[in-house]
C-alpha cells in the first residue's frame, strides 16, 4: 500500500492506495525483501506490517515503524485484498503452517499465495473539524481523523471521487461540488500546498485551475507527480464537460473517471435524473466485478463484489430465477475502520445460509 500525501502526514490522516502505484519492480522487491528480513530478525509469528519511507532518487529507504500486531493498516489490507489476515494470524498462532491453510475466497489455493489485485483501492480519512472549531486543521505527525472509508474501482480517478462521496461531507467528488470553493490567489494556494490540511486535494485542484504546473505543485506539496497527473485528468474531464457536447464517449469517460450523474448534470446544466436517463439510453451502466485475491487466476467461491464503469461484462450474473437473497455490505460508518460492522454482516450471511437460504 502507498500513501498519497507526503511523509509529514500521519498514515491515519493519509489517503492510501493499494496496490502501490508509483514504485517500480526493483523498488517493490527491495522493500519486500527488507520487510521479510526485519520480521525474521524480530521473530514475528503471525501478522505484522512495516512502514517504509523511500527516496526514489537514490533508492535510500528507512523503516518508519513496525507493528507486530493487527492494526488499522491490517484491517485495510484485509478489506482491500480479501485476504483474511486476522483469521490466518490466529491459525498460525495455533500452530498451523501457511500451506495447511486454505484461501477462504478461492477455496482451492493456500494461504501461501500472495494477493494479486486487478483493481485499485483508495482509503480516505474522515475528519470532523466542524465539531471542534478551535482545532488546528493542519495535518502532521499526529493523527486527527475519526474514521475512514474505502472505495474500490479500476482507476485511481474513479476510486478517489467515490471515496470523497462516501465521506458524507456534502461533496459529490473532487470537482463540480454544490459548495463552490473559495477563490484564492496563487500565493494563498501555494501556502496551503506547503502546509497540508484536510482540504489539501481541493487546493491541488485550485492550483490546476489557476494553471500552476504539476512540477511546481509537486515541489510545494511533495505529492508524487503520478497522483497529480491523475487529479489533473479529473480537472480535464470537468473542462470538457463544461465546453463540449455530452456525447457517448465523453459520458463514458466521465463515468470511468468517477463522476456522478449529479456532478455531470452540474457541468452540463441538466438535472441528475436527466443525465441518468441519457446515460441509460446510451447503454452506459456499471458492471459487477468480483474480488478473488488472485487477479482472476483462480475462480472465486465467495461473492466479494464492487461496481465499476471500467469493465465490459459482469463477473457474476443474477437473475430473478435464482430466488436468492442479496446481502448488501454494511457500508461506510466513517468511525474507526468499521470492521465490527463487516463482521456483523458476514455473520448474518452465515446464519441465513445455515438456515437453508440461497445467498447471492
Amino acid at each position: 500500500m502507498e500513501n498519497v500525501l507526503s511523509m509529514k502526514v500521519h498514515t491515519g490522516d493519509n489517503i492510501v492506495v493499494a496496490p502501490s502505484q508509483t514504485i517500480d519492480n526493483h523498488e517493490y522487491h527491495m522493500l519486500r525483501s527488507a520487510a521479510l528480513r526485519a520480521t525474521k530478525h524480530v521473530g514475528i509469528v503471525g501478522e505484522c506490517n512495516i512502514q517504509f519511507a523511500l527516496d526514489q532518487s537514490s533508492d535510500k529507504y528507512a523503516a518508519i515503524e513496525i507493528n507486530p500486531r493487527l492494526s488499522r493498516s491490517s484491517a485495510l489490507a484485509s478489506k482491500a485484498t480479501g485476504y483474511p489476515l486476522a483469521y490466518m494470524s490466529a491459525k498460525i498462532g495455533l500452530g498451523y503452517s501457511l500451506p495447511e491453510l486454505v484461501n477462504t475466497v478461492t477455496k482451492k489455493t493456500t494461504a501461501c499465495f500472495e494477493p494479486a489485485l486487478d483493481y485499485i483501492v483508495c482509503k480516505h480519512p474522515r475528519w470532523d473539524f466542524t465539531k471542534f472549531e478551535l482545532a488546528n486543521r493542519n495535518l502532521g505527525p499526529t493523527m486527527k481523523s475519526v474514521g475512514e472509508v474505502m472505495a474500490i474501482g479500476r482507476k485511481f480517478e474513479e476510486v478517489l471521487q467515490k471515496s470523497i462521496r462516501m465521506l458524507d461531507i456534502g461533496k459529490d467528488g473532487l470537482v463540480l461540488n454544490r459548495q463552490n470553493n473559495k477563490s484564492f490567489n496563487e500565493e494563498e494556494i501555494e501556502e496551503h500546498l506547503q502546509t497540508p490540511d484536510d482540504d489539501i486535494l481541493y487546493y491541488v485542484v485550485a492550483a490546476l485551475h489557476k494553471g500552476i504546473s504539476i512540477e511546481k505543485i509537486y515541489h510545494l506539496s511533495a505529492i508524487d507527480p503520478w497522483f497529480l497527473k491523475k487529479i489533473n485528468n479529473i480537472v480535464e474531464i470537468e473542462r470538457k464537460l463544461k465546453s463540449s457536447a455530452l456525447d457517448q464517449k465523453l459520458l463514458t469517460d466521465a463515468k470511468q473517471f468517477g463522476f456522478s450523474d449529479k456532478q455531470i448534470g452540474r457541468a452540463v446544466k441538466k438535472k441528475e435524473l436527466e443525465v441518468r436517463k441519457i446515460r441509460k439510453d446510451l447503454g452506459i451502466v456499471p458492471v459487477i466485478k468480483q474480488i478473488d485475491t488472485l487477479a482472476a487466476e483462480w475462480p472465486a467461491e465467495t461473492n466479494y463484489l464492487y461496481l465499476t464503469y471500467g469493465g465490459t461484462e459482469n463477473d457474476i450474473s443474477i437473475t430473478s430465477k435464482d430466488n436468492g437473497i442479496i446481502v448488501l455490505g454494511a457500508g461506510p460508518y466513517r468511525i474507526g475502520s468499521s470492521v465490527e460492522f463487516d463482521w456483523g454482516t458476514v455473520n448474518m450471511v452465515w446464519g441465513l445460509r445455515d438456515g437453508g437460504e440461497k445467498m447471492s
